[in-house]
């Protein structure tokens, strides 16, 4: 798991407006989609954003390069500027156990109130400050608005010992806002110590090491070592609580019909809880080809954006599919 970071080049803005910032998250969810990546915070600032991904399949690399450079051009066009946007390559360090990822997802929905601008306002202020900032997914996890739907909060909020949903996201509420009053001194330390992770010494050591391997076999583009390995779910199991939730049989999954979205829904599930390639989802169901998915995965994207009664059955399907992941990781 890794805790990402970009900062504008001289620490110049990468978001000036909504606008910017609207589309730097459209890129955001379409790269966690397509590249499987498990997206658990983020955070955009004028000129820097976080994030907090875990990569199952090693590809943390392509992921960001693909964001970046779509976020850089859309940029450079509309404000009419060349040249890089981004300060040099985005930089990850790997992260250490729970204690250091709940300090780490305080400290990064912190980030809003800790400007100069905001330090120097009343408490009272700043609280309501955090509480309306929408460009992280602090909202979400305080239960102050609908999660971003390319954010996975589960893990972390289930470190927030109860069953129930919203008493946990309270409980985070309160643990992030009490860093409002006391900070975190210990935890800036860690954070700012080393340039190989975030967690103690032995942790360092390790990581430290473990990159060294890396370089003396060059060969491997990105440490996967500390990865944790989620089993997919079988493609069989998928396609058939896919028909289950839009209340159609099977075999219609594979058969083509206009105006129809539940072939591009079915693989949308493949993907992301089955890991399959898009060509492989094509074969599961009968598209002409993986770029034929890919079409169809755009023009679903672009859809739940302005079909209020699509997205919500896409979110049936996603809820049936993680509890089910969640009953067979516990």
């Amino acid at each position: 798991m890794y805790h990402v970071t970009a900062r504008g080049v001289e620490k110049r803005p990468i978001f000036n407006d909504t606008r910017d910032r609207e589309h730097f998250l459209s890129r955001l969810s379409d790269g966690v989609e397509e590249y499987s990546v498990r997206l658990y915070l983020f955070c955009l600032m004028p000129n820097h954003f976080h994030l907090l991904v875990e990569t199952p399949k090693g590809n943390l690399s392509a992921f960001m390069h693909k964001i970046l450079t779509a976020h850089t051009v859309f940029y450079n066009l509309r404000h009419q500027r060349v040249g890089h946007l981004f300060q040099g390559r985005f930089m990850a360090k790997l992260v250490q156990g729970d204690a250091y990822l709940n300090r780490l997802s305080r400290y990064v929905h912190l980030n809003p109130v800790h400007t100069e601008y905001a330090v120097q306002k009343p408490l009272c202020e700043r609280l309501h400050m955090l509480r309306k900032y929408k460009w992280s997914s602090f909202r979400g996890y305080a239960g102050l608005d609908e999660n971003w739907e390319f954010v996975d909060s589960a893990p972390l909020l289930s470190l927030f010992g109860t069953d129930d949903d919203s008493n946990r996201r309270e409980l985070y509420r309160k643990y992030v806002e009490a860093g409002l009053t006391e900070t975190d001194t210990a935890f800036l330390r860690i954070l700012g110590d080393s340039t190989w992770g975030i967690g103690d010494d032995s942790f360092h050591a390790t990581v430290q090491e473990k990159y060294r391997e890396r370089v003396l076999n060059a060969h491997r583009l990105e440490d996967v070592s500390f990865r944790r390995t989620f089993p997919n779910m079988d493609n069989g199991k998928i396609v058939r609580f896919v028909a289950t939730a839009l209340g159609i049989k099977e075999v219609e999954l594979t058969r083509r019909k206009r105006n129809c979205w539940t072939r591009a829904i079915a693989a949308r599930m493949l993907i992301k809880y089955g890991g399959l390639t898009q060509r492989e989802t094509a074969a599961w169901l009968n598209v002409g080809s993986g770029a034929a998915i890919c079409q169809q995965l755009a023009a679903l994207r672009k859809a739940l954006e302005t079909e209020p009664d699509l997205a919500e059955r896409v979110k049936k399907v996603e809820r049936l599919l993680a509890a089910h992941v969640d009953v067979k990781q516990s």
